[in-house]
Order: structure tokens, then sequence, then C-alpha cells
């Protein structure tokens, strides 16, 4: 295998995992959106909490592996990446720290306070890190200003663009109605009929949004369509997302909450594919000079090393897929309390 052809693969496999992310705790954020505003008891807010409560922390093992093949298979991205967002990605971990907490904390007490405390958290944990994931997206699409050894020479501030701002409303809109879909198939009665308006409403904000979003990206941001052109193929896939959104409200009016819910599914892995292969072949593109981008092949580890993760990937996506697949079996059906729920 050539070096290329290993950094291409590496490439592919990173996007398999971050569309595995983003499908999986996409839903298990949008609930946490959603959290304050469906959920109008206490019993209900512990529904919405327990339909996540068995999933949600095997859903962030596809984020932990992301992160660590990055830093094994291309370490001089994952140095620049994680310097240039250093504090987004602190306020990121806090986010994700005090989400999981606020799952595991709030039922401890009965006190009113203490546990609409833990609901705030929850929510301000799930929206922020929803947030946070979308200026990071908006940000890389439009380049960062580098140095030639890949040294992030602006500011925060500088990523917080009119564009990066609006990808991450378009995520927290995404999630959210994700998260919508996915309580109406766990719930039943009266929480479920309420959900009926909110995957009405969340589909239209995001609807809204994906169009302002597509639009500044094809004005404004060169990136988005640079490889058109040259692989025409890749226009199928806007082809497919569109039909793929277009198919949500019609499977939401016909109640048929599993169809709308793949279809969501398909939606969020063609977006992530989109932005992969706008950046493609770079994973941290330079605005300042295109010289000073991070790519796939001068930020890839040895061909040895790339090999020995193949090898990895063999004996442990196998593993990943195997246990994601048995929890989702295990707790499928509607959601029920007991005396060890959430």
């Amino acid at each position: 295998m050539s070096y290329e052809f290993l950094c291409i693969t590496w490439f592919v496999i990173l996007n398999v995992l971050l569309i595995g992310y983003a499908i999986l705790d996409g839903f298990d954020l949008g609930v946490g959106i959603l959290h304050p505003f469906v959920a109008k008891t206490d019993h209900e807010r512990r529904l919405v909490m327990n339909s996540i409560g068995p999933l949600w922390d095997g859903n962030e093992v596809w984020l932990v592996t992301f992160g660590g093949a990055l830093f094994a298979m291309f370490p001089n991205a994952y140095a620049s990446i994680f310097s240039a967002f250093y504090i987004p990605f602190v306020l990121l971990l806090f986010a994700l720290i005090f989400r999981a907490v606020s799952l595991e904390f709030r039922s401890k007490r009965t006190s009113p306070f203490w546990r609409n405390f833990w609901d705030i958290l929850f929510f301000i944990g799930s929206t922020l890190a929803t947030f946070l994931f979308g200026v990071a997206i908006g940000a890389i699409m439009q380049g960062l200003q580098l140095s030639e050894l890949g040294d992030y020479q602006g500011t925060m501030l500088e990523m917080l663009t009119g564009f990066s701002i609006s990808v991450g409303l378009f995520s927290v809109a995404l999630f959210a109605m994700h998260g919508a879909i996915y309580l109406y198939l766990k719930t039943e009665d009266e929480l479920q009929q309420r959900l009926l308006v909110w995957m009405k409403g969340t589909y239209y904000l995001y609807l809204t949004l994906f169009l302002i979003v597509t639009t500044w990206s094809v004005l404004f941001v060169p990136a988005s369509l640079q490889h058109f052109g040259e692989y025409p193929v890749l226009w199928l896939v806007p082809l497919l997302n569109i039909l793929a959104i277009a198919n949500i409200p019609r499977a939401i009016a016909k109640k048929q909450p599993l169809y709308a819910f793949i279809n969501s599914c398909c939606t969020i892995a063609a977006l992530v594919f989109l932005f992969s292969a706008a950046l493609f072949p770079d994973l941290l593109p330079a605005s300042n000079n295109t010289a000073f981008s991070i790519t796939i092949y001068n930020a890839a580890s040895s061909i040895l090393t790339q090999k020995i993760g193949l090898i990895i990937v063999a004996l442990g996506m196998p593993m990943v897929l195997s246990y994601t697949i048995l929890i989702y079996w295990t707790f499928r059906g509607k959601v029920e309390l007991s005396d060890n729920s959430y």
C-alpha cells in the first residue's frame, strides 16, 4: 500500500467515525436541547433523560475514537487543531462534563431546586457543545490564519464570524430536530403528542437555517464547491440530501417516526460528507497562504504507523459496532422508569 493510499484511507475512516458520532450523539444532544421545553413535569423530565440514559456514554465513544485516530494518524493536524481551538475545546469539555454530571446527579435528591439546577446545566451543556461543534466547522470551512509551522496566528474572536455563528445555530437546530424525532420514537401519550409539534417546529427552523448556510457557503465560501467541477458525481450527495430533507415532514405527517429518523440520519451523514469533500485533501486549510495548509499528506504518520493502525481498526471496529448494536437492541422500545432510572 502506498503512502497516498493510506492517507486517503485514514481520511475516509475519520469521516466514518465523525458521521457515526454526529448521528448517534446528535440525537442525545438534541434531547438535551429540548429537555426544558418539551417536558412539563418531573416525571416527563425523567422520561426524557432516561430515553438516552443507557446510550449517551456509548455514543461519545465515537468522538473519543475519532480524536484518538486523528492523534495517531495525523499528529501534526491534531496539534494544530487543538492549539487553534484551545479555548473553544476547553469550553466544549466543560459542557460535556456538566452534561454528563447532570444526568448522573439530577435524581440523587428530590428537592425541586436541586433538580431544576441540574436540568438547566443539562440544557446549557447540550446546547453549548452543539453550538461549539458548529462554530468550529464553520471556522475550518473559511480557513484559519496559519504560520508555516501550522500555528494559528489569530484569536478566538476572529473565529466568531457571521458564517461560523450561523453554522453553530444551524447545528443546534439540526440536532434539536434529530432529538425531537428520536424522543417521539421513545415516548407515549401526551408527551409524544406534544413532541409532534416540536418535530415540525424544529424541522422548519432547521430548513430555514439550512437555506441560509447553504446560500452563504455557495456565494462566499469558495471551498464548499471547489471539487464539484472536477468530480461531478459529488452532486449526487446534495441531491440525495435534499430528498432526505423533503422526506422528513412527509414521514412526520404520516406519523412514521422511524422513517423520519432514518432520513434525519441520512441528512446528517450527507452534511458531514459534504464538509469533508469540501476540505479534501486539507484537514486545516490556511486562509492566508494555501501553502501553509495542513493536509492529509503533510500531517500523516509514517507508513508503518498507518498500517498498524489499520490492524487495530480491523480488530476494534467490529467490537464498537457490536457493542453499539447490542445496547440499542437491549434498550429498544418505549422508555420506562424503574428504581434504577435517572
